[in-house]
């Protein structure tokens, strides 16, 4: 069973142990651990254990954006990555939800396209030769406090 829920200060070094272990790029310590403080990361547990996590905030021109999602790769294609992404949209608090990807990730294009989302553009020359693609997916206008 899968249980998305807020990331408590306690699984800060479980989350960086699943980044580590899934991004083979430079450790990303410092940008999760300030995101886990502001309360902008959900995880994915399955049998208690941290499986996946997806951080989003209001960087994006003020719009909410997921600024990260990973699912371990043992857990893909189980519904772990729709949870987290549903989890992203119900927090988000802007009538705007948008995240990207490069154009080489089939896996999260299928993924934008399966919960709504829709191409926004792009932005070259973030990654030589592979695009960054803007999705977004336009919620019901919040109401004023």
């Amino acid at each position: 069973m899968t249980i998305i829920e807020r990331a408590s200060s306690e699984d800060f070094e479980h989350i960086c142990t699943l980044d580590e272990t899934v991004h083979q790029g430079a450790p990303r310590r410092r940008f999760i651990g300030e995101a886990c403080a502001h309360g902008c990361v959900s995880v994915a547990r399955v049998d208690d254990v941290i499986r996946g996590f997806v951080i989003s905030d209001e960087s994006f021109f003020d719009q909410s954006f997921v600024r990260l999602l990973l699912v371990h790769p043992d857990f893909r294609r189980r519904g772990v990555a729709s949870a987290l992404m549903r989890a992203a949209e119900l927090d988000c608090q802007t009538g705007k939800l948008f995240t990207s990807t490069n154009q080489s990730n089939i896996p999260m294009q299928q993924l934008c396209a399966r919960l709504g989302f829709v191409k926004s553009g792009y932005i070259e020359n973030l990654d030589e030769g592979d695009p960054e693609l803007i999705y977004v997916k336009m919620r019901a206008p919040m109401p004023a406090t």
